[in-house]
């Protein structure tokens, strides 16, 4: 099953470039069972890093890999209180949401046309369908006259 991974950072000030491109780097040869791995600017110096894993068991075994790079970055993090440089949780998806799902449209198909119209129309085969009247012609209509221009005497 998916599972995620959020981190809190607050980095000293002045080092958010550094911490930006410690992360590109340690990135490079990746995570067993990562799908995607994003750093996330929340504030000035506040930075979450967000991974979603094939499962809770590759963030279990990826965890030894995650210490090591956090090691490397902890001279450029501020404490977050009692729980020290970083705010860590992790756990498996229970609902994914997305946008909602398309209607479907509906798909008109056309009937289909009788080889033989007069057979369709005929009450009895081999006799001949009622004649259809031609359809009326419209109606020309007259264009109406413009009144004549009154000429001018000088």
């Amino acid at each position: 099953m998916t599972a995620f991974n959020v981190v809190r950072f607050r980095v000293k000030p002045g080092r958010e470039q550094d911490f930006i491109d410690a992360h590109r780097t340690a990135n490079a040869d990746g995570f067993a069972g990562a799908r995607r791995l994003v750093l996330i600017r929340t504030g000035d110096s506040t930075f979450c890093m967000v991974g979603e894993w094939d499962s809770f068991d590759n963030i279990v075994a990826a965890r030894p890999k995650m210490i090591g790079l956090l090691d490397g970055l902890r001279e450029m993090l501020e404490e977050l209180g009692a729980m020290g440089v970083t705010d860590p949780v992790s756990g498996e998806a229970v609902l994914e949401m997305g946008p909602p799902a398309k209607k479907a449209r509906r798909v008109s198909i056309p009937k289909r046309k009788p080889a033989n119209k007069a057979r369709a129309i005929s009450p009895r085969p081999g006799k001949p369908g009622p004649k259809k009247k031609p359809a009326a012609k419209p109606a020309k209509k007259k264009a109406a006259k413009k009144p004549a221009k009154a000429k001018r005497r000088r």
